[in-house]
Parts: structure tokens; C-alpha cells; sequence
């Protein structure tokens, strides 16, 4: 399995990363301040902290989202328009 190059999501905006979630079946749970849960039917979730949506994240903060959370692959990520 090949690693993900976070150096392609560097400029990942908080809508964009939201809008995969959804896309990829993820559904908005509750919010608590800056802290939005989303959950799987799978049972997977994933939290996003945000203050605007045109935030960005820092690369290690996406790879805990992105392998940890979410338990998405390079696959996934060029299948959700997140990379080419």
C-alpha cells in the first residue's frame, strides 16, 4: 500500500474536506463549538474542528482525519476529487 502524499492537500479547505465526507456517505451528527462529528453508517466518524470553512488544516491534523479517522486511501481521495 502506498502513502499518501499530503504535500497535494496542503491547501485543503475545511468545505472541501466536509463535502468528501458527505459524498462519501458521511452524515452530520451534532456540533459542540468548533467541533463538528460525522458519522458512517459503517459505524466509522470523524471530527472536524473548524472556526470558518475556508480554514485549512495543518498536514498532520489531515493525516489523523484522513488514514485515522475517516480510513481513507490514496484510492479514496482521488475517487472523492481530492486529489489527481
Amino acid at each position: 500500500m502506498r502513502s499518501i502524499n499530503y504535500s497535494r492537500l496542503r491547501s485543503l479547505k475545511a468545505r472541501d474536506l466536509i463535502g468528501a465526507l458527505v459524498r462519501d456517505g458521511f452524515e452530520f451528527d451534532r456540533q459542540r463549538g468548533s467541533h463538528h462529528l460525522y458519522y458512517h453508517p459503517d459505524g466509522r466518524r470523524v471530527t472536524v474542528s473548524f472556526r470558518r470553512w475556508v480554514d485549512t488544516f495543518p498536514p498532520k491534523t489531515l493525516k489523523r482525519i484522513i488514514e485515522g479517522q475517516a480510513g481513507w486511501t490514496e484510492a479514496d481521495l482521488r475517487r472523492l476529487r481530492l486529489i489527481k
